[in-house]
């Protein structure tokens, strides 16, 4: 191994990772609390595809990516394969409990990580033009208003309605945490201020919670589980954005730098799976990612700024693993702009599918009201049928 190379646990223990949880149901506000619970695990930087789910079957992946390809990768089927770091997500599809979808991304080719990440939060038209993330208004529409209150809330949570609830995301010290939720419920009616009065109690206890982004996931997992508890969850993992060193120089995939990072993610997910319990079969998770990676390899053994990328699901809301793709071929000519993956499927239609399992809201109306796309197509019947 390199001496540059640092191992899984220092890996973890220094990964930067945060988790918003949001939609608590509000008596009085709330309408009913949606059939299931949603979790969105935000890969920043930039995802291989075409490392966690290579196509193997397509001639030209080792043509032009032999010396990145994972070695060892779990078969899916005569043309998919799967990252060795991703184990528990491969059990998950054993018991059809995960899917798969390639060769998609956010309506987003210009592939800059700040519009990027801001359009596959936000999930507008264009970079920058929302204030609301597409996941916040799903919770307004599903009438969930209950909001992770945070000094770095991500946009992908932020709604339009004015009701917040506190999470001690990023603060630590228990008495600034206490005033700042008293001066919150300062401007609130007399009944929310007694729920954050309740909270400012909750926050001056020892928070018990490890800052790593497995215990994180857990953690949700456990509070989403509980019958009032929230509906919503994200978690950022991020450092994916892989230049150069991509592989590693010793030969073992488990030592390179995206392969950490998928093995970070394989137990993100497992830390959900355990968390949730029983609340597992009403639950989906997905992962974002602002664009995937380059098809050809650089001078530096990394991946650049590409745009077709790989779409991760779990959940017991799945009831049959797929790999739902409309596969574009890898040759020059298939790639797009002659250098990326080409995206064959809108990834918000994804979401979209999500949004309608886990929250009870009509396709019709996600497309138009969250997404503003009405003619968004509904992959529905492909993820959970």
């Amino acid at each position: 191994m390199s001496k540059y190379k640092i191992s899984r646990r220092d890996f973890l223990k220094f990964s930067g990772a945060s988790l918003f949880l949001s939609g608590v149901p509000i008596s009085g506000y709330t309408k009913d609390k949606p059939p299931g619970n949603i979790s969105v695990i935000l890969l920043e930087g930039g995802m291989d595809g075409l490392t966690a789910v290579p196509p193997y079957g397509d001639p030209n992946l080792i043509t032009m990516r032999q010396k990145i390809t994972p070695k060892g990768f779990t078969i899916i089927n005569s043309f998919f394969g799967l990252h060795p770091s991703l184990p528990n997500f491969s059990r998950l599809m054993v018991k059809n409990n995960a899917s798969i979808v390639h060769a998609t991304s956010f309506p987003y080719v210009r592939r800059s990580h700040f519009e990027g990440q801001n359009l596959m939060q936000s999930g507008g038209l264009s970079p920058f033009a929302e204030k609301t993330g597409w996941l916040g208004r799903s919770l307004d529409l599903a009438q969930v208003p209950g909001k992770a209150f945070s000094l770095d809330m991500p946009l992908i949570l932020r709604g339009n309605k004015d009701i917040d609830n506190f999470y001690p995301a990023s603060i630590r010290n228990s008495t600034l945490k206490s005033d700042l939720i008293n001066l919150i419920s300062m401007s609130h009616s007399k009944d929310e201020a007694e729920i954050f009065s309740k909270l400012s109690k909750k926050s001056t206890k020892a928070s018990l919670v490890p800052r790593n982004p497995v215990s994180l996931a857990e953690y949700a997992g456990k509070e989403m589980s509980k019958e009032n508890g929230p509906v919503a969850s994200v978690i950022r993992v991020g450092t994916f954005d892989t230049h150069a060193n991509q592989v590693s120089d010793d030969g073992n995939d488990r030592n390179d730098n995206h392969a950490m990072q998928l093995e970070v993610l394989d137990d993100v997910i497992a830390g959900f799976r355990e968390g949730l319990g029983d609340a597992w079969d009403r639950s989906i998770i997905l992962t974002l990612t602002e664009f995937g990676r380059t098809v050809a390899v650089n001078g530096t053994m990394g991946t650049d700024h590409g745009y077709g990328s790989v779409g991760l699901l779990a959940g017991g809301t799945i009831s049959k693993s797929r790999i739902l793709t409309q596969w574009p071929g890898l040759s020059k000519k298939e790639q797009f702009e002659g250098r990326d993956l080409m995206a064959t499927l809108d990834y918000r239609s994804v979401c979209a599918a999500c949004i309608e399992r886990s929250l009870g809201l009509e396709h019709d109306r996600i497309a138009s009201e969250i997404f503003f796309t009405p003619k968004l197509p509904r992959v529905y019947d492909y993820i959970f049928s």
